[in-house]
């Protein structure tokens, strides 16, 4: 199966705002329980994509690495190859984007590394009540 411009487009949105909603006040909608069918949608398989949500949310204690990128690249991957929604297919899918999980960990661990050092900066403006630098901080 080929991912038309269309279904990008709209993964991208999806991923867009899971990337918001992870770390906003609702912290459900990113959930892969969530995330995994509304990408099968997309993609043309909604039964694949609850498949693929089910394999990828976490149980517990367990985590697995960025949990957005790792469903949706599980969800292409097992739609694009036409795996069956079986724990061997879901299985390969998921061996195959654990690169791609872990490549979005180390983004957004290098991001909020980078931007620890404007929270000095931030803090100071705040200590002098300047609201312009607090605004540019934040763009």
């Amino acid at each position: 199966m080929d991912v038309n411009i269309i279904q990008a487009l709209l993964v991208f949105i999806v991923a867009f705002i899971m990337g918001i909603d992870q770390f906003s006040f609702l912290e459900s909608l990113y959930q892969p329980i969530v995330l995994g069918p509304i990408i099968g949608a997309i993609l043309g398989n909604f039964e694949l994509g609850i498949v693929v949500g089910g394999a990828y949310q976490p149980i517990g204690g367990a985590q697995p690495p960025n949990a957005i990128m790792g469903t949706i690249m599980t969800a292409v991957f097992a739609v694009s190859m036409n795996l069956e929604p079986t724990a061997e297919g879901v299985g390969l899918a998921v061996g195959l984007a654990i690169p791609f999980a872990v490549f979005g960990q180390y983004a957004v661990t290098l991001t909020f590394t980078i931007m620890s050092g404007l929270m000095a900066k931030a803090d100071k403006a705040a200590e002098e009540a300047d609201g312009k630098a607090i605004a540019m901080i934040n763009f």
